[in-house]
């Protein structure tokens, strides 16, 4: 026997070295306790469903207060969940119900722990077995946790108590480890008060879908609690189904009304609806895994295959009137039941004073009703009495402000857009005319379904923006019929003049006013047409102008002009478009969709904003630093700090374009790291998959004139913004080794750092860095740099030494230089002399030049300052 010090509370029986340890040798689950009992002098035998545990107590009298009080916990806790029997042993633990699970070292250990991050706490277990048994060693609770990133496979888990040194296999799972656990740090700071006060209602402490206990999610349109694991299935129906909302971390959501609201409708009311017809086979358990869950929850919210329909079902009209009449009064099941099976939630009453179901609920006084009402009243719920329709001729059109779609007959003729009741009507409800059409978006899918009937669901969407400033959204069941129907109306409403643009796969087409080029005085009408990142411009006059590409935008921003909307400005290099907009509804969407096509998407480099020259703007921003700031000793070789890694790495492919990094604001250590791993996570790779092996296979060519021969045919062989970027990156390592006497990179060690990177690797492969070497090595030889570019890179590096040695020395630098500056027109006069340092920015010289001729700036005043190339070379 070893002398240790015991703890029992209401979850574990748990051991310590003493007891002054906050973290336990073990503990076991006093759920899995089924018989304890004495076995002679002071001692007493702990059984568990998987093993026997002897205590030694210090007398008999102990050994007997031990028994008495472990056999009254054990019997509490399984009389106070009879429902648990009905479940898996795992509800009891952590056991499925992990938020991530696998064997991570340990600092102390030998061998690997079995390490788990279940809520608000972290286990440790020796092994996978001792895991699945239940049977382990500690817990943390991450109230007082902090997680802190260490090294590339390593990271701190920090307590008051102890420092708990992990170690992973790899950098992504370090990663993986980390964001679990400070999600784990968010859940046990979170604030509880909401979740107890509804778990107040017995049948809100399981999850209405699985029945897990201590469900701390909920719907708040459908007034169920549910767990973790039910709640992402839920945000997969999307908000117009289930609006998914944490008990303790949206603690400004959760309102008196609403926390009343689940008291009185509890997840009984709620399944006495959503679950009155469920087949026991059908039906999930906590155990369930995220395809059941994913299956039973559309089949249960979108589909409504198991609820208890109203009597009302499929009588608009009738339904309609019973919603009025049910508000009125404090029945909220029957105000579900009618609105989930098709009563409208803006439904016309009939009174002129309160002309809404929600307004006859408020002057009714009934809070709980309109706070039903108003957590539905965007919900995307049809009842079955709307859906796509099965002709090719008939679409689904609704003014956007309106949650539901309404199923009209729609034709196309003689430059009208009409929409009617049914394909038997001959009055029309509403009517469009084609001149009136000012822009056609077409939408991303929008997962429309009907709730039951032979209907399809609504696959894609498209809008009809109108002079008047209105939205007309209309739905079809397929891509295809979108796209046509889309091409149909664009034909009638687009002038001949750009019917070229009809040819273009567009996202969105129409016609705004713009300035460009030598015609700035007065704006003039032209279409545009989006196809992915290219905006296409054609002028009233027929004439197409080169497409501007937006990824490649040098500045992209919005101005004020006139009382008009203000204009957004994307400026390519060597030119400007300045495109206005009359009406606020289009222009927005215009607007928009140019920012998006013009940001980077994907970790792809094609997806990336891009230079003149096909290298990601990101990629250039980070080399172009580096080399002003960074060509000291340690470039490449020491780690920045990991947190300032992942944010500047977020930023720069968020929009690098709007990323000015400075000396002083940013390390270069960071910079640096980022670069390398912006290349380390990039999808497919610098040197693509398919290409990779080969590059690697190169490296076995002893004659050397055949391996440049090679390496240049496989460049040949990349797409073009990888060669580009290959290209951009070998050429700033070929200058970072130029500094090798001062930084110790030369060409090997900077084979070694980028080699892994850039093959994504894990370094053991010495081929990755041989390839590296090989190619700063024959730079000049492989990407066939002329005598001009090897000259302008040779000066470029002479002049970063020279500044080096300035800056060294403390004398004047060699950027600073005495600039001549004209005061708004060019006469003596006006003539200013100033000295200009390599740092001084515009704005820095107009205040000097303002402040010598003590011109005092008024609030609306705005000055500008223009470098002029008197050859007129620029």
């Amino acid at each position: 026997y070893q002398k240790r010090w015991v703890k029992l509370d209401a979850d574990y029986l748990r051991y310590f070295d003493s007891e002054k340890d906050a973290y336990s040798k073990r503990l076991i689950p006093v759920s899995s306790i089924s018989r304890v009992c004495s076995i002679g002098d002071q001692k007493f035998e702990v059984v568990t469903s998987n093993r026997n545990f002897v205590f030694r107590a210090e007398s008999d009298a102990d050994r007997n207060e031990w028994i008495w009080t472990l056999q009254q916990i054990a019997e509490e806790w399984k009389s106070k969940a009879p429902e648990r029997t009905l479940m898996s042993s795992a509800t009891d633990s952590t056991t499925e119900l992990a938020d991530k699970s696998g064997f991570l070292e340990l600092r102390g250990f030998k061998h690997k722990l079995f390490v788990v991050v279940a809520g608000d706490k972290v286990f440790l277990y020796k092994n996978a077995e001792d895991y699945r048994l239940r049977i382990g060693i500690t817990y943390i609770e991450m109230n007082v946790g902090n997680v802190k990133e260490v090294d590339r496979r390593g990271f701190d888990l920090t307590t008051p108590y102890r420092i708990f040194s992990f170690c992973a296999d790899s950098e992504q799972e370090k990663e993986e480890w980390v964001e679990a656990m400070q999600q784990s740090i968010t859940e046990a700071l979170s604030n509880s008060e909401v979740a107890e006060r509804i778990w107040a209602v017995e049948s809100n402490c399981f999850c209405a879908d699985c029945g897990s206990p201590k469900p701390d999610w909920a719907s708040i349109n459908l007034c169920v609690v549910i767990c973790k694991r039910c709640a992402g299935e839920h945000r997969g129906l999307g908000p117009g189904i289930s609006k998914v909302r944490s008990l303790k971390m949206d603690r400004k959501v959760w309102t008196e009304e609403l926390i009343e609201l689940f008291q009185q409708f509890g997840n009984v009311m709620a399944n006495q609806f959503w679950a009155a017809n469920v087949p026991p086979s059908e039906a999930i358990s906590p155990t369930s895994g995220s395809e059941e869950r994913r299956r039973f929850v559309t089949a249960k919210y979108r589909e409504g295959k198991y609820r208890h329909y109203h009597p009302l079902f499929g009588n608009q009209e009738e339904l309609d009137r019973a919603l009025c009449a049910a508000v009125t009064t404090s029945d909220l099941a029957e105000t579900q039941a009618l609105l989930f099976c098709g009563a409208s939630v803006n439904c016309d009453t009939g009174d002129a004073q309160c002309p809404t179901p929600l307004a006859l609920a408020e002057r009714s006084g009934q809070r709980l009703q309109m706070e039903f009402l108003l957590q539905n009243k965007t919900s995307g719920w049809f009842g079955g009495c709307c859906g796509a329709g099965q002709s090719s001729g008939r679409l689904l059109s609704a003014l956007l402000c309106c949650a539901e779609f309404s199923r009209r007959w729609c034709t196309l003729q003689d430059g009208v857009l009409s929409y009617y009741e049914n394909d038997r009507n001959t009055v029309p409800n509403g009517e469009i005319r084609v001149e009136e059409i000012v822009c056609l978006p077409l939408c991303s899918c929008w997962a429309w379904h009907s709730c039951s009937g032979p209907h399809e669901g609504i696959e894609t969407t498209f809008e009809v923006y109108t002079e008047a400033d209105r939205l007309y959204l209309f739905g079809l069941e397929s891509p295809d019929s979108a796209r046509e129907w889309l091409k149909s109306v664009a034909k009638s409403f687009v002038h001949p003049c750009a019917e070229e643009l009809l040819a273009l796969d567009f996202e969105r087409l129409g016609r705004l006013h713009y300035k460009g080029g030598l015609t700035l005085e007065r704006a003039q009408e032209g279409w545009f047409a989006l196809v992915g990142s290219t905006l296409h411009v054609c002028s009233k006059d027929g004439r197409q102008q080169e497409p501007l590409q937006l990824r490649k935008l040098q500045e992209l921003c919005d101005g004020v002009w006139g009382n008009t909307q203000p204009p957004v400005e994307p400026r390519c290099a060597g030119r400007t478009l300045y495109i206005q907009g009359e009406r606020k509804l289009d222009f927005l969407g215009w607007v928009h969709a140019i920012q998006k096509a013009a940001g980077s998407s994907g970790d792809t480099l094609s997806g990336q904003q891009m230079t003149e020259s096909d290298v990601p703007l990101l990629v250039d921003r980070c080399i172009d630093y580096i080399t002003q700031c960074g060509m000291g000793q340690g470039i490449y070789r020491k780690s920045g700090q990991n947190s300032k890694t992942t944010s500047l790495l977020e930023v720069l492919q968020r929009d690098a374009r709007r990323v000015r990094l400075k000396e002083g604001e940013h390390q270069v250590d960071d910079v640096a790291n980022t670069l390398k791993r912006f290349f380390r996570d990039l999808g497919d790779g610098l040197f693509t998959r398919r290409l990779a092996p080969d590059w690697l296979w190169a490296t076995a060519l002893e004659d050397e004139e055949a391996k440049v021969g090679k390496y240049r045919q496989l460049l040949a062989a990349l797409p073009p913004v990888n060669r580009a970027t290959l290209k951009a990156l070998i050429n700033h390592l070929f200058r970072v080794q130029c500094f090798s006497g001062e930084n110790q990179m030369n060409t090997h060690n900077l084979a070694i750092v980028f080699g892994p990177t850039l093959f994504q690797t894990d370094g053991k492969d010495y081929k990755a860095g041989r390839v590296v070497e090989d190619l700063i090595s024959h730079y000049v030889e492989i990407f066939n740099v002329n005598d001009q570019e090897m000259k302008k890179q040779q000066d470029e590096i002479t002049a970063i030494m020279k500044m080096r040695e300035a800056s060294s020395s403390g004398t004047q630098q060699a950027g600073d230089f005495i600039c001549t500056v004209y005061l708004e027109e060019k006469k003596t006069e006006t003539e200013q002399h100033v000295k200009v340092s390599a740092t001084m920015t515009a704005e820095e010289l107009i205040f000097e030049i303002l402040d010598r001729r003590k011109i005092v700036m008024k609030e609306k005043d705005y000055w500008s300052c223009f470098e002029v190339n008197e050859r007129e070379e620029a």
